[in-house]
């Protein structure tokens, strides 16, 4: 016997006329839900000792070598020192290089050294496995839908982040060749 009918019939009641959302179905704590479990699942399947942020960094540089600092904020969505401290980090461990211009002391140039390009390889693999897993609770038709939904939001929403994307950069490539620098 329900012991509190009257408040259960009140709460469907403010549901249903969208006065109260139960915090669980607030689309804020979903998505910082969904947040927790892609950084559990990135954890438990890529193993190589790195954060996801750090992961999009390396790629980012796969794709972009020879890039400075502030481009590689905007092509990860972080702000400019966050960037650069990731980059002295990755540096530390052996799998950035960061290079100074002989003209501007102001900036650094970032590549992948060939420690970073070794594990950058050996983590794609991990990384389409977590697609995988992270996707795998919907059925082909849901997880395009899905995914289609949360690029249109991530889209959408993207100048209401602190550090928004910014893929106009993403073609830019420096030629080292063309440019003096010192190692930082």
């Amino acid at each position: 016997m329900n012991r509190h009918p009257r408040a259960t019939s009140n709460r469907e009641a403010k549901r249903d006329s969208g006065i109260f959302i139960d915090v669980y179905d607030e689309p804020g704590h979903l998505i910082r839900r969904a947040q927790q479990i892609a950084v559990s699942m990135f954890h438990s399947t890529m193993r190589n000792g790195v954060t996801p942020i750090q992961y999009c960094v390396l790629r980012v540089l796969q794709d972009h070598p020879g890039i400075d600092q502030v481009t590689l904020a905007r092509l990860c969505a972080l702000d400019t020192s966050t960037a650069a401290d990731l980059a002295v980090r990755l540096e530390e461990r052996g799998l950035v290089r960061r290079m100074m211009p002989m003209k501007s002391k102001r900036y650094r140039l970032l590549q992948l050294t060939p420690e970073g390009a070794a594990l950058v390889k050996r983590l794609i693999p991990s990384a389409y496995v977590l697609s995988g897993r992270l996707l795998q609770a919907l059925n082909k038709k849901e997880q395009r839908i899905f995914l289609r939904m949360l690029k249109k939001f991530v889209h959408l929403n993207n100048q209401e982040s602190r550090a928004p994307l910014d893929r106009r950069f993403s073609h830019v490539r420096l030629n080292n060749a063309h440019v003096k620098v010192k190692p930082a």
